[in-house]
């Protein structure tokens, strides 16, 4: 029998952590961010990867502002050519990659008949094929290593409706899932650990540009209505979610993998 642990093992001490989507789409804290800070306070070297400089740099001057390593990273994850690039620089910096946050995801409001196949490829590209790219990048150090661990962000439009028409945003979204669970299946046994977080409907800058208008003219209006679908009346921040994908990420965690983490206050258990 193995000895109970001291204290909980919820540390990032000196593992280099890169978050794909580190910044943010308008001021605020988004997911990408929230995360970054938290893995920062955690002990890690925080790679802060995103198209947006100027947006990656606020969110790598706020983690040093509180004594914390990161560094900035720009390209853009629906290009291959971007990503490698990337990830090269970021090993270039910190060293290996130890932790791989898959952040990014685009979307467009709209149903079969609204979605063009071109929509489609593109944010294919961005929300599933850049994933692919990305775990080409870290996988083969993780396994030689024998440790690693990843989390990505799908969404609960990846497993139900929710009241408008998302298709594209939602079957990429689906496929990401299960993109994350068949890593996690073939590299368990090389040390190695993949996991999706969903988050439900969370408040972050991202409601006040795609989502307002799905319901109100006024921002407080969309705000209010959708706390009120949430079962605990409220939407969820963007640091609750970052805390779900920091436990994912730390040894706390070291024996889930290939599984779904929702974070949602209760949304898809709901009957209507």
């Amino acid at each position: 029998m193995s000895p109970a642990p001291t204290a909980l093992p919820l540390s990032l001490q000196d593992r280099v952590v890169f978050v794909a989507g580190g910044g943010s789409s308008g001021p605020g804290f988004s997911i990408g961010r929230a995360a970054c800070i938290t893995y920062a306070r955690l002990g890690a070297k925080v790679c802060v990867a995103d198209r947006d400089r100027g947006s990656a740099d606020e969110t790598t001057t706020l983690i040093r502002a509180e004594g914390g390593s990161a560094e900035t990273f720009v390209g853009d994850m629906a290009q291959e050519a971007d990503i490698v690039r990337i990830f090269a620089e970021a090993a270039e910096h910190f060293g290996p990659v130890d932790a791989l946050h898959h952040n990014v995801g685009i979307g467009k409001t709209g149903g079969p008949m609204e979605t063009s196949a071109a929509d489609l490829d593109r944010i294919h590209a961005v929300n599933v094929r850049s994933l692919l790219t990305a775990a080409q990048q870290v996988l083969p150090g993780m396994a030689e290593r024998g440790r690693g661990a990843i989390v990505t962000i799908s969404s609960v439009a990846g497993l139900r409706y929710l009241g408008y028409p998302h298709l594209a945003y939602g079957v990429t979204k689906a496929a990401l899932s299960h993109f994350t669970k068949l890593i996690a299946l073939e590299y368990a046994g090389r040390g190695v650990r993949a996991n999706c977080v969903v988050p439900g409907l969370i408040d972050t800058p991202r409601i006040a540009r795609t989502v307002a208008d799905r319901f109100a003219a006024d921002l407080d209006e969309a705000r209010a209505a959708r706390d009120r679908q949430v079962p605990m009346g409220r939407m969820g921040t963007a640091w609750e979610v970052a805390h779900a994908c920091a436990f994912l990420l730390s040894d706390a965690a070291a024996y889930i993998t290939g599984t779904e983490l929702v974070v949602d206050g209760g949304l898809v258990g709901r009957y209507a």
